[in-house]
């Protein structure tokens, strides 16, 4: 039977208090009572309650995560760069998949409150009213990872999408390519969807392209199935393009599938970039162009984040953008005008 603080105090022949004072602060305890509380929970294995001890210090050690898709390979990366963050700065994770639920995310939140963690690291999803205000009750420190809030004074840690995008069809267009299509997430998406659209078409306002985007962008879910049928549906109205930036690695290996399943050769006719710089872009064949994320950098950082807020230090800047930067492999080649 596990020993408790009664049995450390009864075997010392002090008081429970005392044994706790030992435990939390022992230098206020005289030598020798302190010295008999240790040697008792020494000879007891006594191994102190972490939630009590967390009462006592007000911190209990735990930082929560929520993930939108556990599945998705883009997180792993991301988990394991704040796994190494967390146990660097004593701290463990509990992780929790909300499975892009409104309903999982705010029953999360509340078994997280109950668990009494000390921060929170919310990845990827936009900040909707319903999980500020929870935010706002559980009164602990939040970082955003892979998403940020320009409505509420969060701190975040991401790439500049936009940019990122911009980069991506720009490197098509020098490529020579100036019949792009665009797999993309929904434009009612503010962190990942609209940005890299809107990045996709700077690109080829830069280059005097035009193009009408009903024409050029097939939007979809981020499953391989739903990227699939988008790539269908885009190589259906678009036939004449000779590149596709698809906008996680996700949706360019579904549309590398469909292409080739339609004998369509990468990227000698369509070239194929990708967004994200996932392991599996490297196992694909061809091995996938795409534009890189620092993934585990991000996951690391927003725990740091996290870690120096929950210890009152001030952050140097509250939007924090990560450098990302292009990947070149197999799947873009040079395309020549006839």
């Amino acid at each position: 039977m596990k020993s408790t603080i009664k049995d450390v105090a009864r075997m010392a022949n002090v008081s429970i208090s005392t044994v706790s004072r030992v435990l939390n602060n022992p230098d206020i305890v005289v030598k020798d009572k302190r010295d008999k509380v240790l040697q008792a929970v020494k000879e007891l294995n006594y191994s102190p309650n972490a939630l009590a001890i967390g009462l006592i210090h007000k911190r209990t050690k735990t930082l929560g995560v929520l993930i939108p898709d556990i599945s998705n390979l883009f997180y792993a990366e991301v988990i394991k760069g704040m796994e190494d963050a967390a146990h660097e700065s004593g701290n463990n994770l509990i992780i929790c998949n909300t499975d892009n639920n409104e309903e999982r995310r705010l029953s999360s939140l509340k078994v997280l409150s109950e668990k009494q963690i000390d921060g929170i690291v919310f990845t990827s999803e936009p900040i909707f009213p319903d999980s500020y205000e929870v935010f706002k009750r559980l009164n602990i420190p939040i970082v955003l990872a892979a998403t940020h809030s320009l409505e509420y004074d969060i701190p975040s840690v991401k790439v500049d999408d936009e940019q990122a995008a911009y980069d991506a069809t720009d490197y098509l267009i020098k490529k020579g390519h100036t019949k792009i299509g665009m797999i993309s997430g929904s434009m009612l998406d503010p962190i990942s969807g609209l940005p890299r659209i809107q990045g996709f078409l700077r690109a080829h306002r830069a280059h005097n392209i035009e193009l009408v985007p009903e024409d050029r962008i097939e939007y979809g879910k981020y499953l391989f199935e739903d990227s699939y049928k988008a790539m269908k549906a885009l190589h259906t109205k678009f036939p004449e393009m000779t590149a596709v930036f698809a906008t996680s690695d996700e949706r360019a290996l579904a549309a590398i599938s469909y292409l080739h399943e339609h004998k369509v050769k990468i990227p000698d006719e369509v070239s194929v970039i990708g967004f994200d710089n996932t392991r599996m872009a490297g196992m694909c064949f061809p091995k996938l162009t795409t534009v890189a994320q620092p993934l585990y950098e991000m996951g690391s950082q927003a725990i740091k984040m996290l870690d120096s807020l929950i210890n009152g230090v001030a952050l140097d800047e509250m939007r924090s953008y990560m450098n990302h930067w292009i990947v070149e492999r197999d799947s873009v080649k040079q395309f020549n005008q006839v």
